[in-house]
């Protein structure tokens, strides 16, 4: 799910990017964390305002000023049974990697469809009865099963198996069908 939160961090600014405005030294320094990952907040992806800056603090040993600091950002957290579109990224023997914003998440070939998928020398997958075929570049819809932590970034376990969800063109498909 995509979010604005309000964020309370101590601020590491470094010397080069010290200027007379402290918050637009606090925004330059912020940018260091956009694409991390943090379990309580999300992926940051961009710092959209700077609410407050407190009276910084200089560590022995380390020439940057550390301010305490409070601001809101654009974030993204996945959330278990959220229904998210993405794009295939890379296919392997064992499923499809897809790609959703920052994050990638893993399409296990057991969770495409209620068909029996394999994989083929072309580098796709292809069902047994339906002749479905996904392969890279393809734009698919899925639900999250799984959300690991562990890895950096997080690592998504994503499902097909269920109405509403798979490859655009087999949704398309579906509907057009419904409609006749």
């Amino acid at each position: 799910m995509f979010e604005i939160v309000t964020i309370k961090q101590n601020v590491r600014v470094p010397p080069q990017l010290w200027r007379k405005d402290i918050k637009r030294s606090v925004k330059g320094a912020l940018k260091e964390l956009e694409g991390n990952l943090s379990k309580s907040h999300g992926i940051l992806l961009t710092v959209t305002n700077v609410k407050k800056v407190d009276e910084g603090k200089i560590l022995p040993g380390d020439g940057a000023v550390y301010f305490p600091t409070v601001f809101d950002a654009l974030v993204f957290k996945p959330e278990l049974n959220e229904v998210v579109d993405g794009e295939v990224g890379d296919m392997a023997e064992f499923g499809a990697f897809v790609r959703i914003g920052a994050l990638e998440g893993l399409i296990h070939v057991s969770q495409i469809s209620d068909d029996f998928f394999s994989y083929s020398k072309e580098g796709v997958v292809q069902g047994k009865q339906s002749k479905k075929v996904l392969k890279v570049w393809d734009k698919i819809r899925a639900r999250i099963i799984s959300i690991s932590y562990k890895a950096e970034p997080a690592k998504l376990g994503l499902t097909m198996r269920q109405p509403g969800l798979g490859k655009w063109e087999w949704l398309e498909e579906l509907e057009k069908n419904d409609k006749k």
